[in-house]
């Protein structure tokens, strides 16, 4: 792409004060489909993106869990607090009573515990990594049935260095079962999607961005929504590590998939942005 995003949005600035028109708008009126879903996501700022995101996930009928996990889980604690800022100027309501409307039980606690944005800075701390090791276990493999406000209470709490030396601990409690599959045995559904989620961010974020975009596309037809903001929102921080990381788990490069699996003008538009990422 010729420009990036901070030179998109002055442009749309500079628009505006010309002609005192708002660009998005403007093209909201001459473009439609993924075209228009994909001009308008480069001309808007990163987080305000977010915003909307996690609006459209949440309005209306049913509720885009996938979506709300994704954002949630994988913004740092800067991120969250510009996100709820921008969400209440932009709605007249906070993002936490957003999320408490159209979310409940163990899941809804996971989005009010990830929302505070209050995920630990500090340093490992050793003494600490075996005690929350042993808390995990004495939830959920150690017990019958699962104590889920446990595990959440960590996962969304400790650093993600923190939580990688947790895992490892767990893994030798476990005598060789990894986090990852205790959460696939013991809980089910959007909580499910939530605590995996937070666990592939902490190992490797980038391959977790990377499944999930194989996740958009593979399947009957592709969630061409998903692609548009993961590609857009990523572009300019880690997309190059993101394609290796897809080029090493499916063994072809996002720049094929995405040739394979998208149609019309949007596609050169994302394959534009996939191929300005080394």
């Amino acid at each position: 792409m010729k420009y990036n995003t901070e030179q998109r949005i002055k442009i749309a600035e500079t628009f505006k004060q010309a002609y005192g028109q708002d660009l998005i708008e403007e093209l909201k009126g001459e473009l439609g489909g993924d075209f228009e879903d994909v001009c308008v996501a480069m001309l808007t700022p990163p987080r305000l993106l977010d915003v909307k995101e996690l609006n459209k996930s949440i309005s209306g009928a049913g509720t885009d869990e996938s979506t709300l996990v994704e954002i949630m889980c994988s913004r740092s604690n800067e991120e969250i607090q510009e996100i709820k800022e921008l969400y209440e100027k932009e709605y007249e309501c906070s993002l936490e009573d957003a999320l408490m409307g159209d979310t409940g039980g163990y899941f809804g606690r996971l989005m009010r515990a990830l929302v505070q944005g209050g995920r630990d800075t500090d340093d490992v701390d050793y003494t600490r990594v075996e005690e929350d090791a042993q808390k995990i276990f004495d939830a959920g493999a150690a017990q019958l049935g699962t104590e889920e406000a446990e595990i959440n209470s960590i996962l969304c709490v400790r650093s993600f260095d923190h939580l990688i030396d947790v895992f490892a601990k767990y893994e030798e409690l476990s005598e060789g079962t990894s986090l990852e599959d205790a959460i696939k045995s013991e809980t089910s559904s959007d909580l499910q999607d939530g605590f995996l989620s937070i666990i592939q961010c902490a190992r490797n974020k980038q391959k977790y961005f990377a499944m999930r975009l194989n996740k958009a596309m593979k399947g009957f037809g592709t969630d061409d929504s998903d692609l548009i903001r993961l590609i857009v929102s990523r572009s300019e921080i880690d997309l190059g590590d993101i394609k290796d990381e897809f080029q090493q788990l499916y063994e072809k490069p996002l720049e094929e998939a995405v040739e394979s699996e998208c149609g019309g003008d949007y596609k050169r538009m994302l394959l534009a942005l996939v191929q300005g990422n080394h």
